[in-house]
């Protein structure tokens, strides 16, 4: 690629970019704290791509030869070089592939991991957090996913017993036919994503659809069982309320740092 094929894919980049910061798009690759660094990336590439135009315009414009012909040997960004027998080559036109993937991110939004992906995955739940925050008063306290299964697995239901807990994930269904409700926990970005899953008994719900939300009430039960993935535990939750919701706008869940 010549100096303009270069800063035009430079600026698409960093329009993609921050097309993806500026919206919600970025949710579906980093989580959320990473924002910032995005859109100064985009700032960054469209900065780039500008000065290299402004450069390439600066630049001496190339001498042409005795047949007439255009130098391509200089720095003029022309589309074609010459070879040691004078004979001209246009670059190749596959290059503008690599505009492609750019167009996709702006114009695709993927879909966020769910269950399939989960499934086929071990648990985050492996290591005991450092502490559990004290939680607030009154019959029903809503947890994060995250919160009851580690406090289901680590702290016995020390703090989870005589309360309604009402949290809320994903369902997914294993081979057996156990209910789970999910969220995938999020270290830097979607592909480090692994799920923290908490088993459903009780009332569960009648039909079984995998990848719907559920926001589920329901008490404290001490039944576990080990994960076939990777033998991380998964704590249960006695079901005894289920709504549908929507997906939440942050489909993953960070809180997570075990």
């Amino acid at each position: 690629m010549n100096r303009q094929a270069q800063a035009a894919v430079l600026l698409l980049t960093g329009g993609a970019i921050l097309h993806a910061g500026l919206t919600d798009l970025y949710l579906r690759y980093v989580k959320a704290g990473l924002r910032p660094l995005l859109l100064t990336a985009g700032v960054v590439l469209i900065a780039t791509a500008i000065a290299t135009v402004w450069y390439e315009r600066r630049s001496p414009r190339p001498q042409r030869d005795g047949d007439g012909e255009q130098d391509r040997d200089g720095d003029g960004g022309g589309h074609a070089h010459r070879d040691g027998d004078g004979h001209a080559h246009r670059e190749p036109r596959i290059a503008w592939l690599m505009v492609l993937p750019l167009l996709a991110l702006v114009l695709v939004s993927p879909p966020a991991l769910g269950s399939y992906s989960a499934m086929r995955t071990g648990t985050a739940l492996q290591k005991q957090p450092w502490g559990f925050a004290e939680l607030p008063k009154g019959d029903t306290v809503r947890l994060s996913l995250v919160d009851y299964a580690g406090r289901a697995a680590y702290d016995h239901g020390r703090s989870l017993d005589d309360r309604r807990i009402r949290t809320a994930g994903f369902l997914a269904v294993g081979s057996d036919g156990t209910p789970y409700l999910m969220r995938m926990a999020l270290s830097c970005c979607a592909a480090d994503a692994q799920p923290v899953k908490i088993g459903l008994t009780g009332h569960t719900p009648t039909v079984l659809r995998p990848d719907t939300w559920l926001e589920v009430t329901g008490t404290y039960t001490g039944k576990q069982t080990k994960d076939p993935v990777n033998d991380g535990i998964i704590p249960f939750l006695n079901v005894t309320e289920t709504k549908p919701i929507r997906a939440p706008k942050d489909p993953y869940d960070e809180s997570w740092n075990g």
